[in-house]
């Protein structure tokens, strides 16, 4: 089978986590929008094989958990009238683990919102991890047992429950949020350092992923047209946000803060890989000991 050349697939794949379309990305590097498809089918599949491996055995301190709302085909209120349903329309959360010192994203989850997922969410999470952690999470409820399922008392945890009142007249608007007037810190296992129980990096990191991921985007016809695809380009942004994203504080890469890595990677080298990993293993998957 025909393949583009390496640097081709590396900009089409660099393109992807600069907040470009899958369409752009098509017309920019005169490929067929199939070819396209095809690249982050088969990249998604590599780069979630890669963070599996790769990210073992994390020395954190402070971790952050939060989750980031998007949505696959069509808003959850609007799934029922659609004249072509899709298997996974609606709300479609990312979960995602931040380590407050290094900004490693630790753990990524795609799926719903539910105490199911917070579960399988928590429990990828703490199997990366080698020590005792201070974690902070929002209030949602979901993740009181999926912590104490993962970690039992083995953790310092507690929730920032931020409080809500109305927004000002002048601000007020269909996409408004309200505003946050206070927040309540509360204990739940452990002696989780106080002044360090906070939901910022994880928020700030979110962020980042909505500005540099184009399925993000809100107020677009840009949402992810299917759920695979979805979880596909979030597994992309994860290797691209840990081991190629120099960091503007830590001037250095969260895999190379986190001792995972000595160096910058590219997306030629990931490509590559992903060559060398084609015959072994179907479409791409990652196999151990590469890369």
């Amino acid at each position: 089978m025909n393949k583009l050349p390496v640097a081709t697939r590396a900009k089409m794949l660099s393109m992807f986590c600069e907040g470009t379309s899958m369409r752009s990305v098509s017309r920019l590097t005169d490929t067929s929008i199939n070819t396209v498809s095809k690249l982050l089918e088969d990249a998604g599949r590599f780069c979630a094989g890669f963070h599996d491996e790769k990210v073992r055995g994390v020395k954190a301190k402070r971790v952050q958990v939060d989750e980031i709302w998007s949505f696959t085909a069509a808003k959850q209120k609007n799934v029922a009238a659609m004249k072509n349903p899709v298997d996974g329309a609606g709300d479609t959360w990312t979960w995602t683990a931040i380590e407050a010192d290094t900004k490693l994203l630790i753990s990524h989850f795609v799926g719903g919102r539910d105490g199911e997922c917070a579960k399988w969410f928590i429990e990828d999470m703490a199997s990366r991890i080698a020590n005792r952690i201070q974690l902070t999470s929002d209030g949602h409820r979901a993740y009181l047992e999926a912590v104490e399922g993962a970690f039992g008392a083995d953790v310092d945890y507690a929730m920032l429950n931020k409080i809500y009142g109305a927004s000002p007249e002048s601000a007020k608007g269909r996409y408004s949020p309200a505003e946050c007037v206070g927040c309540r810190k509360d204990i739940i296992e452990g002696a989780p350092d106080m002044k360090h129980v906070s939901t910022s990096y994880a928020e700030r990191a979110n962020l980042t992923m909505r500005m540099h991921n184009r399925r993000f985007t809100r107020l677009t016809n840009a949402f992810s047209k299917k759920f695979e695809n979805h979880a596909h380009m979030v597994a992309i942004y994860a290797v691209w946000y840990n081991w190629m994203r120099i960091h503007k504080s830590l001037r250095v890469t969260p895999a190379m803060a986190a001792g995972l890595s000595e160096t910058v990677m590219d997306w030629a080298g990931i490509v590559e890989a992903m060559d060398a990993d084609a015959p072994s293993k179907k479409r791409g998957t990652y196999k151990k000991g590469e890369a």
